[in-house]
């Protein structure tokens, strides 16, 4: 997808992814290497999943030509962005696996996640919308966001909606920008709406912006954060052991792509990977990171992707 400087809040409002034995020195640079491997997790435990209070899904298809407004089910804002759609495509196997690591900054589910096998390829289309809502967080006029699950979904729409509002309430999250602020409603005009359906659903709306989602990944177009449901459930292989974290990083690139920010590449070897990078495609040396900002917050990033 192509890849632009993100627009300030004034701009997103005006435009609507066997070797044998080793001996002697062999063995123990081979024991060498294991420790370094053993600290590069580490590394990666602490870096990406230190508590809010110390301190990155995904998806995206070529930017599509202009492609009809597909209907919704409620009112929305006029006032909101109109974000290019995007989509990511994974490559599996091309990741490296962290290590375990800590998701003592998300909310519990209430009710345990559906395993993996069993997910349905497609639903009815229809959703329901999680209750209640959250209290502003960040600065500046907030976007007002619904949380819908598709009906039928062994998902809790309250638990999804909880895990949501955490991720943009985070402080390493986008409204670290200093003009990015979000409230959570079930009613009303909303700005934008964050979608968890099955794959064929995924497809059929991406579908109408001219996004191939292949039944595998999620996307973000017009108002809609359409989050496939193989991907909350199951991850990527690098995040196969944090699924939790994964879903922090696919509402933080969605979210990214509809406030208007673009792809980007891995920065370095041992970096933190960009949350607006295709992480899905392979980490490039980049270390696992969920965050568009980091502790200090600092916006983590990399060179543009054309």
């Amino acid at each position: 997808m192509t890849a632009h400087k993100a627009p300030s809040v004034r701009t997103r409002r005006r435009r609507a992814a066997a070797h044998a034995p080793l001996r002697g020195g062999k063995r123990r640079l081979w024991a060498g290497l294991a420790a370094l491997t053993a600290l590069g997790v580490t590394g990666f435990a602490a870096v990406g999943w230190m508590s809010p209070g110390a301190g990155r899904t995904h998806t995206d298809a070529r930017t599509a030509p202009t492609a009809p407004t597909a209907p919704t089910e409620h009112a929305t804002s006029g006032t909101s962005p109109t974000a290019k759609p995007r989509a990511t495509h994974p490559t599996a196997g091309s990741e490296a696996s962290p290590g375990p690591s800590s998701t003592r900054s998300f909310p519990a589910p209430s009710s345990p996640a559906p395993r993996r096998t069993g997910i349905p390829a497609t639903g009815p289309g229809t959703f329901t919308t999680a209750p209640g809502g959250s209290a502003k967080v960040g600065k500046g006029t907030a976007l007002r966001y619904r949380v819908d699950v598709e009906t039928g979904l062994d998902l809790s729409a309250a638990d999804v909606a909880a895990q949501v509002e955490h991720v943009l309430a985070d402080r390493r999250g986008w409204t670290a920008d200093g003009h990015s602020a979000f409230q959570r409603v079930s009613s009303g005009a909303t700005d934008f709406v964050v979608k968890v359906a099955t794959p064929g659903t995924v497809d059929t709306i991406c579908g109408q912006y001219g996004l191939d989602t292949g039944g595998e990944v999620n996307c973000s177009v017009d108002k809609n954060v359409m989050v496939n449901l193989r991907r909350w459930l199951l991850a990527t292989p690098v995040y196969a052991k944090d699924v939790v974290a994964y879903r922090a990083l696919i509402i933080n690139h969605e979210v990214g792509h509809f406030l208007g920010h673009g792809h980007v590449d891995c920065p370095g070897p041992g970096r933190p990977a960009p949350a607006m990078m295709q992480q899905i495609k392979g980490m490039h040396g980049c270390a696992p990171n969920v965050w568009p900002y980091d502790d200090a917050g600092h916006y983590v990033t990399g060179p543009a992707v054309p």
